[in-house]
């Protein structure tokens, strides 16, 4: 069995073909780097300090060239979230393969208990500051967590994943209330014993 990523919000980085530009035209660059890039800025800064400066100093992209590309601050965030969210999930399809009953603390774990620590989730920090008024991040983000709660759903019950939606919603909202509490400086010891309560909540 291959390791078992420690955070599954955390972007994969993927090398992939040049992307064309144009006839016979191959870019420059490396798309996924220059997103990963982006990214790294977003969840350092958040979206509202990230300047465009900041944008292209991280990328190694002109102006011209960023602009070609993504045509905004705003579209190259939507194009790193869907990466961060794809391979995020990903990770977490593994997780909840797992044998027996260890795959929803296993995933529990992992989206609460991020690596970065404080740092948090990018996906979870993208909703709480844009959703309210970026209706293609507040999109995104519900697509994202419906999904992480059909992987629990399956996870509990492999065989009727609807039986067990109640649960999943559950553990959903437990892994994000403890990414706050993280991100508000709670010790990851503190916050691996509120997750205890899954217990409770899988073994009714």
């Amino acid at each position: 069995m291959s390791k078992q990523p420690t955070h599954v919000c955390a972007p994969v980085g993927v090398t992939s073909a040049p992307v064309k530009s144009g006839p016979g035209r191959p870019r420059a660059y490396d798309e996924d780097k220059v997103l990963d890039a982006a990214l790294q800025v977003f969840w350092r800064q958040g979206y509202e300090a990230t300047s465009l400066d900041d944008l292209t100093a991280a990328t190694g992209l002109s102006r011209s060239s960023f602009y070609a590309a993504f045509g905004s601050k705003q579209g190259v965030l939507m194009a790193a979230l869907k990466n961060y969210s794809v391979s995020g999930l990903a990770q977490l399809q593994k997780l909840a393969e797992l044998p027996g009953d260890q795959a929803p603390m296993a995933m529990l774990e992992a989206l609460s208990l991020p690596k970065e620590g404080p740092r948090g989730c990018l996906m979870v920090n993208c909703i709480a500051e844009l959703a309210p008024h970026q209706e293609d991040v507040a999109e995104l983000g519900r697509k994202h967590l419906r999904k992480i709660e059909e992987l629990f759903a399956k996870a509990i019950s492999p065989d009727d994943p609807d039986a067990a939606r109640d649960k999943a919603c559950a553990l959903s909202a437990l892994a994000i209330g403890t990414l706050t509490l993280r991100k508000s400086g709670m010790p990851p010891e503190q916050v691996s014993q509120a997750l205890q309560a899954a217990k409770g909540i899988l073994s009714t």
